[in-house]
């Protein structure tokens, strides 16, 4: 089993932090998003990553280099942002005929039992119902779980299962061909080619792909998005640090605390997590994500993103806030 994992995307709605960091790499509970997905599927024997890349990708590239080096790891360029499909596409020189695959997308955490995912006896679409699956790739299946059609981004959804990222592939070369098709063929959704359209061919030609319920999933290209997930994983934490050296602070859990930052005189907590050598003075902060070697000073924070090397004095607000970021308020 390979996995697929496309994270060419610019990340424009998690602007400004993408500009200067993949949002692959955008920190949720102490790690990278990109972290928590290869650790998920590591955890149930996949050893062998391909890591289709394009924007900021040699931040990508190193990080996964330095992290993983025990891990089979390769890396294909999408040059031109022309949807997920193509972008599956380009790994195509990289899968054997007899290649199963499972594509994950790179900003997206999981609440699925990955273990019975790789066990399905054929290729099969993680799937969950939703309130507007007219923002989604849309199935439609029999009354045994097999696909009959797919859709992306329906105007008049004929289904409330939405698609979620998630794709077991036990055809490889079969999507590759329904892939390499669509691009031959140009065509197009919504002006890209789209994976949920090479899925599509792959049925019209005779495979069978079941649906599999995934219990939650987190989309973390959005800033409420990114901190409910960090919340939640903080909250999962199977031994989190229940002692802290920081003076006169007080540290309500769960929280994220790297030993080498500074901190004094301030409330942290919950749902708080904080990057390597960050000092933090006279501050409250609650459910927020701070970037590594900040300086948070006389701040009260809550519901904020705040990136790397990021300088804030004398503020109580909620914000967004990206690297390389000096304000102050006093």
């Amino acid at each position: 089993m390979k996995a697929i994992i496309p994270v060419a995307g610019i990340g424009s709605r998690l602007r400004p932090h993408t500009h200067t960091q993949p949002k692959a790499l955008v920190p949720v509970a102490g790690k990278p998003i990109l972290g928590h997905i290869i650790d998920s599927l590591s955890e149930v024997g996949i050893k062998d990553f391909i890591f289709v890349i394009g924007y900021l990708g040699d931040k990508i590239q190193s990080y996964i280099t330095e992290k993983y080096p025990h891990l089979h790891n390769e890396f294909v360029v999408q040059a031109q942002k022309e949807g997920i499909g193509h972008a599956i596409w380009t790994a195509k020189d990289l899968i054997q005929a007899n290649d199963e695959i499972l594509i994950v997308l790179g900003d997206t955490i999981f609440d699925v039992d990955l273990a019975s995912v790789l066990d399905l006896p054929c290729s099969a679409v993680g799937v969950r119902r939703v309130e507007d699956p007219s923002n989604f790739g849309v199935v439609e299946s029999d009354d045994d779980g097999y696909i009959t059609h797919l859709v992306e981004k329906p105007t008049i959804p004929k289904s409330n299962m939405a698609m979620v990222g998630l794709y077991k592939i036990k055809e490889a070369s079969a999507l590759m061909n329904a892939l390499d098709y669509n691009i031959q063929h140009d065509i197009r959704t919504y002006n890209e080619f789209q994976l949920t359209d090479g899925l599509m061919h792959m049925i019209e030609q005779g495979s069978k792909i079941k649906t599999f319920k995934v219990e939650d999933w987190y989309d973390c290209g959005r800033k409420e998005v990114l901190l409910s997930t960090n919340a939640m994983l903080l909250s999962r934490e199977k031994n989190p640090v229940t002692t802290f050296d920081f003076p006169n602070t007080i540290i309500i859990q769960p929280v994220n605390i790297p030993a080498n930052c500074r901190i004094q005189n301030s409330i942290i907590g919950p749902n708080v997590s904080i990057g390597e050598n960050t000092y933090v003075d006279h501050s409250i902060i609650k459910n927020s994500i701070i970037g590594s070697f900040s300086q948070l000073e006389d701040v009260v924070l809550f519901d904020s993103l705040i990136g790397n090397d990021a300088s804030l004095k004398g503020l109580s607000q909620s914000l967004n806030l990206g690297d390389s970021t000096a304000i102050s308020f006093s």
